[in-house]
């Protein structure tokens, strides 16, 4: 080979070496700026995930009043979460892996639209129930005023009758006696108090005969009693008594007389409260001055 073939060949191959420093450079610049592409790619696409993510959490703070559709909510969120992170994880340069994580996005987002559909339907399914439910509750709370004003009304209307069918005393008079059923005015020789006590006519009363209770108070508060077994039923419990005597009631005006031992007078005043059928019926005072 002479010199200038020498020559031309040695152009020849600089032109070459030239040639594909210029070409891998250009290709090192294309696969840059198409790994900057794709990393721009994933991002956007890892905030859609994101975005999802935060949807579906919305969905689990609602009240979703149905059972399987709360499960299958929260399975395709579980599904939004490891797709997430299998987007962190994936190479920029991943372009296949990024496809179908684009890809399963859009499928993701179509079981959405039709949980968002269902949501739907299933809060205008309870917004009419519930409305249905205020009305009904409305009325029934109506029924019930109703039926708690013909209680109340009843119940006045029992309670009258029952006071109208009570026994009255209307008048008790106290005579003190000794130890010899004399009367006396002094405190230390008084051994029994006689009541005298009259019960009004009442002929809506059922006649026949009664058990009349009497409580005798001392001035210090004590019941004057010779039996604490006796005791009668009164409201809810028991009362202990003083004198219970039995009478023979007929409708018409009644008078009669009780009597109850004392051991030791004591001056002040004496309470005598009269009992019959479970309703007190008459309250007096006595005083014993001497």
């Amino acid at each position: 080979m002479n010199k200038k073939g020498f020559i031309i060949l040695v152009i020849i191959l600089l032109a070459a070496v030239c040639g594909l420093i210029v070409w891998n450079l250009s290709q090192r610049s294309e696969m840059k700026e198409m790994v900057e592409l794709m990393t721009i790619e994933k991002e956007e696409l890892q905030e859609q995930y994101e975005d999802l993510a935060i949807q579906f959490d919305g969905f689990q703070e609602m009240d979703i009043r149905n059972d399987s559709l709360q499960d299958r909510l929260s399975r395709e969120q579980q599904r939004v979460q490891d797709l997430l992170e299998e987007l962190r994880q994936t190479k920029a340069s991943n372009a296949r892996k990024i496809a179908e994580l684009k890809k399963e996005l859009a499928t993701v987002r179509e079981v959405m639209k039709d949980y968002v559909r269902q949501i739907d339907s299933l809060n205008a399914t309870n917004a009419r129930l519930t409305e249905e439910n205020i009305l009904v509750r409305r009325e029934n709370q109506e029924v019930r005023s109703q039926n708690e004003e013909l209680t109340l009304a009843n119940t006045a209307l029992t309670e009258t009758v029952t006071r109208a069918s009570m026994l009255e005393v209307t008048n008790c008079t106290l005579t003190t006696l000794n130890k010899k059923d004399k009367k006396t005015h002094m405190a230390g020789n008084i051994r029994k108090l006689q009541f005298d006590y009259a019960l009004a006519k009442n002929i809506t009363c059922k006649p026949g005969l009664k058990d009349l209770y009497v409580r005798v108070i001392d001035p210090s508060g004590n019941l004057l009693q010779e039996n604490p077994e006796h005791v009668f039923a009164f409201e809810s419990g028991e009362l202990a008594y003083s004198v219970v005597q039995q009478i023979e009631y007929s409708g018409d005006n009644y008078r009669g007389t009780c009597y109850c031992p004392v051991d030791e007078a004591q001056k002040g005043f004496y309470t005598v409260d009269f009992f019959c059928e479970g309703n007190l019926i008459g309250s007096f005072p006595f005083q014993l001055k001497k």
